[in-house]
């Protein structure tokens, strides 16, 4: 029997394409306007169609062509829109140009006639002038024919299993007429503290089985090495791919377990790595202002940084409980729920944008599972292997990305002829602080 298939938007490297895969759905297209991060999820979702288009390029006709789905019923359409302006008192927060994409995204639920959709954004969004923006989303879903489950929540990923201290805003709604999603309930408390529901994993539950990136001199002009791990925790194995979590209804992929990869080394200097020993677990370091991670407690929300327009700073990486350094992408991938099978772009910068971007799988698998049980859906559990990309599709700077999905460079991104010079110029940048 089929399973029931979904639609993301805004997809970025697939957080939330594999949240809802790991919930029991085929999620049949993505789309995302970046082809780096396009790239990076074709490889890790090879049977997915990647649309490296703009949602306002697309209709709900497009969408079906391409994906090869025919009339077939779209189950869900889940993404997370971004909305970046407010008009002024008297006119309506949607009719604003900077919030067209969110229009958008209502429009293509509308198209493919999806029976239900999750859209996720930043807490920030339900406060003070923001809440008129959100009631006016409720009220354009309704005029469209679906009904959302009120009132709209901020989920934590802590709260499902998740060892980092990340709030997203949802909203869950269906067609009017079929049941309405509920919200997950917790399944986990915070590392470290007290509570009748189990303790969630920690740092050190996360990265205690991962060798040190700087035991490898390779690791200084590449991410990936073939190395062994130590002993894993219960949340490591079930990353490491050794056991299936009982909720985890993806598709298996074919790797190679002894490559450690995702771990490319910044060279810290000596004054620097002084400085990240001195600093209390659970504290900032006072220059860098980067927050150091306790082994019993949780992360600080992992972030992207800004993208190439805005001066390509990438956000500051947590250092490492255990060494004095930055935790590396394959780590910040751990503390956010990713299993190690799931690659990012080689480059620290690329692979930190991509992590700092998404849902965390296991809270978008929480919300998925909701959606599937309010529709009746039973999941069913594949076996059968699926290979990974071609590895070159986390290799490519933006013109090669474009010019291999066929799409104009994004202006906003980096050059062709560029990228090389600039993409060392960023790193330089992201590191002057290490």
């Amino acid at each position: 029997m089929p399973r029931p298939i979904g639609v993301d938007l805004f997809a970025g490297a697939g957080g939330m394409s594999l949240g809802f895969e790991q919930a029991g759905f085929d999620v049949v297209a993505a789309v995302e306007i970046d082809p780096i991060h396009a790239a990076v999820h074709a490889y890790n979702f090879p049977q997915c169609v990647v649309l490296a288009n703009s949602v306002k390029d697309l209709s709900g006709e497009d969408i079906r062509l391409r994906a090869k789905i025919g009339m077939r019923k779209v189950d869900v359409v889940f993404g997370g829109a971004p909305c970046q302006g407010f008009s002024l008192i008297g006119q309506r927060a949607l009719d604003d140009p900077r919030n067209a994409l969110v229009r958008d995204y209502v429009r293509i639920v509308r198209e493919l006639d999806a029976d239900n959709f999750v859209f996720e954004n930043v807490k920030g969004i339900t406060y003070g002038k923001h809440v008129q923006f959100l009631e006016e989303l409720v009220q354009t879903f309704a005029a469209n024919g679906y009904q959302v489950q009120m009132p709209w929540k901020v989920l934590n990923a802590v709260a499902y299993g998740v060892p980092q201290d990340r709030e997203r805003l949802f909203l869950m709604g269906s067609k009017i007429g079929l049941g309405v999603p509920s919200y997950p309930k917790p399944t986990h408390r915070k590392a470290g503290t007290l509570g009748e529901l189990p303790e969630g994993p920690s740092c050190s539950d996360a990265l205690a089985d991962l060798p040190d990136a700087e035991a490898f001199k390779e690791l200084l002009s590449g991410d990936s090495v073939s190395a062994d791990c130590y002993v894993p925790t219960q949340y490591a194995r079930e990353l490491r791919g050794i056991v299936r979590g009982p909720g985890d209804f993806s598709h298996p992929r074919k790797w190679d377990r002894q490559q450690l990869t995702g771990s490319a080394r910044t060279d810290h200097s000596d004054i620097s790595r002084r400085r990240f020993a001195a600093t209390a677990p659970g504290a900032v370091e006072p220059i860098s202002r980067f927050f150091k991670l306790a082994a019993s407690g949780v992360s600080n929300t992992l972030r992207a940084g800004t993208d190439s327009s805005r001066g390509a700073f990438t956000s500051p990486r947590p250092i490492h409980y255990l060494y004095p350094r930055c935790v590396t992408v394959r780590e910040m991938a751990r503390l956010h729920g990713f299993p190690d099978w799931f690659r990012f772009h080689v480059t620290k910068w690329h692979g930190a944008r991509q992590i700092g971007n998404a849902v965390p799988p296991p809270l978008a698998r929480a919300v998925a599972a909701e959606v599937a049980r309010a529709a009746g859906l039973a999941p069913t559990r594949p076996n059968r292997a699926v290979h990974l990309g071609a590895r070159t599709l986390l290799t490519l700077d933006m013109g090669q990305a474009a010019e291999h999905f066929a799409v104009p460079v994004p202006i906003s991104g980096r050059t062709t002829k560029a990228a090389p010079k600039r993409r060392q110029w960023d790193d330089a940048r992201s590191m002057a602080a290490e």
